[in-house]
């Protein structure tokens, strides 16, 4: 077994010691509960009675056929689905569901289909579906300041279409509803890949569809889950690979092929600890709690650290900033990094900063990066 995993004071210019981990603050590979990480060191050497490890076992082994099961039946009490959606776990994380749900809920080449374009992640979603499908902008967030999501009243909808997706929290940009843009009735369709689980959903029977990358609050890269109504799927997509229809994926209870049988028992370990932690309501009244603490130190800092996200379209996973003085920010990241605060530089293609703040990240973690950005701005002046 490692050392005891200690915690770095947030101190400019110290690097963590041995057995120490740093305040992992990276969107996705996100950080992990400390006894998560170590139960799942024990499994890799040995799983239950089987004599072999997690990564080794077969996934026809009633043993892990039995995890499967429990990870949904997790997934079901934690979100409150209803019985009439399938729950999907799918290799290759969220990336290709932009391409299997205009697939899987329209007609390829004569669908219709409405987004909402919030960010960085619907917009490249929308981009994936229009080789496909037929695409409309049912709403736009404009560059200004602040940044705000459009009032869903206002959205421009010309029915009928097939579905309305939207990214319920931008990742980048910091962009996140406080709930379903609930539109006419229309068919909705949800990328909750960086904040499901971190709050409970009002009523799961609005959506047609919901998926998820595993890399944010349910474990690690490399998978996806889904949750889809039944009655939304067409019949067999003639011309098109059975391994692409989410229908076959739900007849082979999610093993159409072998499935990264790690990933689902790291899904299954952060489904068991987020029960274990008192459920979706527990934790998004820490969630919250995080969220304003951060934002408290930006915009109390006197214009040294700014967001630029109207406060109620705020993230409360993902915190994007910026240092008045640009230029400071390389000195900014390396004295954080010194300080055991990683993984805060913003996206390749924005810059900046941005803390992700997951479900796994405790609130000591956050006051520490506070902490940090104070004394920071003090030093430099």
């Amino acid at each position: 077994m490692n050392p005891k995993a200690v915690r770095p004071d947030p101190l400019p210019g110290r690097v963590p010691g041995p057995g120490e981990r740093s305040w992992n603050f990276g969107p996705g590979p996100a950080y992990l509960p400390d006894e998560v990480v170590r139960e799942a060191q024990e499994a890799l050497w040995r799983f239950g009675e089987t004599g072999m490890g997690v990564a080794e076992i077969s996934h026809r082994d009633p043993l892990f056929l039995e995890l499967v099961e429990g990870l949904e039946a997790r997934v079901r009490r934690l979100l409150a689905l209803p019985a009439s959606h399938a729950v999907l776990f799918m290799a290759g994380g969220a990336r290709p569901h932009f391409s299997l749900v205009p697939l899987n809920l329209s007609k390829p080449r004569r669908g219709r289909t409405a987004y909402a374009l919030t960010g960085y992640w619907s917009r490249l979603a929308r981009s994936d579906a229009a080789v496909l499908v037929q695409t409309e902008v049912a709403a736009e967030i404009l560059e200004g300041d602040p940044v705000a999501i459009p009032d869903p009243a206002r959205w421009n909808l010309r029915e009928p279409v097939d579905y309305l997706y939207y990214t319920d929290n931008e990742s980048i940009d910091g962009v996140e509803f406080g709930s379903p843009p609930v539109v006419g009735g229309l068919p909705l369709v949800a990328d909750m890949t960086a904040n499901l689980f971190s709050r409970p959903i009002p009523d799961p029977d609005v959506f047609d569809l919901i998926f998820a990358g595993a890399q944010k609050n349910l474990g690690i890269t490399g998978l996806a889950i889904v949750m889809v109504r039944k009655e939304a799927l067409a019949g067999s997509l003639e011309g098109w690979p059975r391994y692409l229809q989410y229908r076959d994926w739900i007849a082979c209870r999610s093993m159409v092929n072998t499935p990264p049988t790690f990933n689902l028992y790291m899904a299954d370990l952060m489904a068991r600890w987020m029960e274990k932690e008192g459920g979706l309501a527990v934790l998004a009244a820490r969630n919250r709690k995080k969220a304003d603490l951060l934002y408290a130190a930006i915009d109390q800092s006197g214009g040294f650290y700014r967001n630029r996200v109207a406060p109620a379209c705020r993230s409360r996973m993902n915190v994007p900033f910026r240092l008045a003085d640009e230029r400071r920010t390389p000195q900014f990241l390396e004295a954080a990094r010194g300080a055991g605060l990683v993984q805060i530089a913003g996206h390749h293609s924005v810059g900046g900063c941005r803390a992700s703040i997951y479900n796994a990240m405790p609130e000591a973690g956050v006051r520490q990066l506070c902490e940090f950005m104070r004394e920071y701005q003090r030093t430099a002046g």
